[in-house]
């Protein structure tokens, strides 16, 4: 069963990005949310990023101002590792099949997240680019965002420019330092094409991992957590190390191994390895 039109598949590969209605049942969108709130109950009781992934690097990041009364949980790394709910959704979920269509028919797990924006809180994210982050032999890579909450045009919705994956590739050093961002310059020579990717609860933004994008604060009384999963086709290889490695990095989720591998032809500096809870602490410092 086909999962993208045509004229789906022709607006990803012309703009970078998709959004897809019902990517989740509304039974998984409600055991993902539960398992969220839990988490978000559960930052209560701490002042400080909590829990540990496997390269030892804590998995629940606080924004600065988390406290029990206002709760800034803004990041947790590697979801799937710690919840069977987020770990089927990984595995099973209706974005698969859709990145199958697109990059497929084999597909491996790269690393997944959850990024949420409680009410109130400033987080931001700098534009930038995902492939510098995870440079592969080629960039048959698809980031999808999950929408759990609806994402409106006030509580922080991604922002993109359509087009700029088949650009260059932007630095995201500056001046000797790893900033996790473009330069200002960049940023300026693009805003006036930003688009903000809004929907409801249950849809899936698909993301080619060398789109420019960023996102501003949520000021609203809305909040907007999206569950973050990024597949790749099975015949590309890392050249730099995970950011964000776990127990399932790597796993073929569609198709089946080749034993081959695929090369595209580009240049980028090779990037730094974060060692804060996420690249949220690692922009701040260089902002």
């Amino acid at each position: 069963m086909a999962h993208l039109t045509s004229e789906q598949k022709d607006q990803f590969w012309r703009d970078g990005v998709l959004v897809v209605e019902d990517a989740v049942t509304p039974a998984q969108l409600a055991a993902l949310r539960a398992t969220f709130d839990g988490w978000v109950e559960e930052s209560k009781s701490h002042t400080t990023d909590f829990g540990e992934t496997k390269d030892g690097r804590p998995r629940f990041d606080l924004q600065p101002g988390h406290s029990a009364e206002v709760p800034g949980l803004r990041r947790i790394q590697s979801p799937e590792e710690v919840s069977g709910v987020y770990a089927n959704i990984m595995r099973n979920g209706r974005t698969v099949d859709i990145c199958a269509e697109l990059i497929g028919p084999a597909l491996r797990f790269h690393h997944g997240k959850l990024n949420s924006k409680l009410p109130g809180t400033a987080t931001k994210v700098n534009f930038h680019q995902d492939f510098p982050f995870q440079p592969m032999t080629n960039d048959d890579i698809i980031t999808c965002l999950l929408f759990l909450d609806d994402v409106t045009l006030e509580n922080g919705p991604l922002e993109v420019v359509p087009g700029t994956h088949k650009g260059p590739l932007f630095s995201h050093w500056h001046n000797g330092v790893f900033t996790g961002s473009v330069s200002d310059a960049v940023f300026s020579e693009h805003e006036d094409n930003i688009v903000k990717c809004t929907g409801k609860a249950g849809s899936v933004c698909l993301m080619h991992a060398s789109l420019l994008h960023g996102s501003a604060p949520n000021l609203s009384a809305s909040p907007r957590t999206l569950y973050i999963t990024t597949y790749y086709a099975e015949d590309a290889i890392e050249l730099s190390p995970n950011h964000l490695p776990s127990t399932f990095t790597h796993e073929i989720v569609r198709g089946k191994a080749s034993g081959r591998v695929r090369c595209s032809s580009y240049e980028m500096e090779v990037p730094e390895v974060p060692t804060g809870t996420s690249f949220f602490a690692q922009q701040e410092e260089t902002a």
